[in-house]
C-alpha cells in the first residue's frame, strides 16, 4: 500500500509534467517511483553518492544520475535541483532529510514547499511530536506551518502548486 500510493504520487506528478528528483536507488519505494515515473514518460533525476553506486543500487535506466562523494553533497544537490520537497513512508534517512529541508526554510535559506504524503497514517508519530514540540514552545505555530500534511496525492499537489511561503525572515529574533 505504501508503494502503490507513492507510485500514485508520482503517476499524478507525470500527469502535471512535474520531474522527479530524488535518491537515486534502484530498490525499494525509492526504484518504484523511478521506475513508474519512467514508465509514464516522466524526467527522473537520481542523485546518488559513489559509497552507493559502489553498492550496486544506483538505478541505471533514469533521464538523468548525478554521482556526488557524500551524503552531504547529495542533499545540497538535490535541494538545488528541486522545486519542492516531498517525503514518502521511509526510514531514518527520509525523516532527516525532510526536517533537514524543514529547518531551511523555518531560517529563510529557501521558500519552497515542504511536505508530507501521509499514507495510511505512517507520518501521524511524527506530526503528533511536532504538535507536542509547538504546545511545548520548542517550535513557533508558524514555522509547523511550514509543513504541508496530506494522505491524498492529488490534494497535497494542488497544496504544493498554490503554496506561498508564510516566512519573511529578514534576520533571527529569539
Amino acid at each position: 500500500r505504501y508503494v502503490e500510493g507513492a507510485c500514485s504520487l508520482v503517476r499524478e506528478m507525470t500527469v502535471r509534467n512535474i520531474g522527479l528528483v530524488y535518491g537515486g536507488a534502484s530498490i525499494g519505494i525509492m526504484g518504484a517511483i523511478a521506475d513508474t515515473a519512467l514508465q509514464e514518460g516522466g524526467r527522473v533525476t537520481g542523485v546518488i553518492p559513489q559509497p552507493l553506486v559502489d553498492k550496486e543500487i544506483a538505478h541505471k535506466g533514469l533521464s538523468e544520475l548525478r554521482i556526488v562523494a557524500s551524503m552531504h553533497e547529495r542533499k545540497a544537490l538535490m535541494a538545488d535541483l528541486s522545486d519542492g520537497f516531498i517525503a514518502l513512508p521511509g526510514g531514518l534517512g527520509t525523516i532527516e532529510e525532510i526536517i533537514e529541508v524543514l529547518t531551511w526554510a523555518q531560517l529563510g535559506f529557501h521558500a519552497k514547499p515542504c511536505g508530507l504524503l501521509n499514507l495510511c497514517g505512517y507520518y501521524d508519530g511524527l506530526i503528533s511530536f511536532l504538535d507536542h514540540a509547538v504546545h511545548e514552545q520548542f517550535i513557533k505555530k508558524e514555522h509547523h506551518s511550514l509543513l504541508i500534511v496530506d494522505d491524498n496525492q492529488q490534494r497535497l499537489l494542488d497544496r504544493f502548486e498554490a503554496y506561498r511561503s508564510p516566512l519573511q525572515v529578514n534576520k533571527w529574533i529569539l
